[in-house]
């Protein structure tokens, strides 16, 4: 499997940004890259709630949540993947108090390409660069969301 992980620092304490992570159903609104999701689960987010995220690209992939702690992060194991070229993927989520009000919020991934060696050697150079830029884009936008709760409540 190859690692991409990215962090970054929002302006808000980690019940804030959990209020907009735990919409697990909602990810296409901090998530630039999905155009729409399918719910494929009914009832409350959590372990075992299934979503069919679908890409700009026209691809799709189906999200199954593995863990699931409230107010510290989630981990999904995706499948079915559409018009990508991966064999497995994972992604986890953490929030952790970063002082003075702050969350730290780390996004990681770890997948397998396929087509074997090309496949890896293409997902340790071009892949795990895509996914990093991704990555950046859905914490830039969470940051964004979390900003915009707050004022709108404030």
């Amino acid at each position: 499997m190859i690692r991409g992980e990215r962090s970054i620092e929002i302006e808000a304490p980690a019940d804030a940004v959990w209020a907009e992570l735990s919409r697990y159903m909602h990810i296409d609104e901090i998530a630039p890259q999905i155009t729409s999701v399918d719910a494929l689960t009914e009832g409350e987010d959590g372990v075992g709630a299934k979503r069919r995220n679908h890409f700009e690209n026209g691809g799709s992939m189906v999200e199954e949540v593995t863990d699931w702690r409230p107010n510290q992060g989630y981990a999904v194991r995706s499948s079915e993947f559409e018009g990508m070229p991966l064999h497995e993927m994972t992604a986890d989520i953490s929030i952790e108090p970063a002082g003075n009000g702050r969350s730290k919020v780390t996004w990681g991934t770890d997948f397998r390409p396929k087509y074997g060696p090309v496949g890896w050697l293409m997902g340790q150079t071009l892949m795990k660069r895509m996914m990093g830029g991704v990555i950046d884009g859905n914490l830039e936008a969470l940051a964004e969301k979390v900003q915009a709760n707050r004022t709108a409540g404030a």
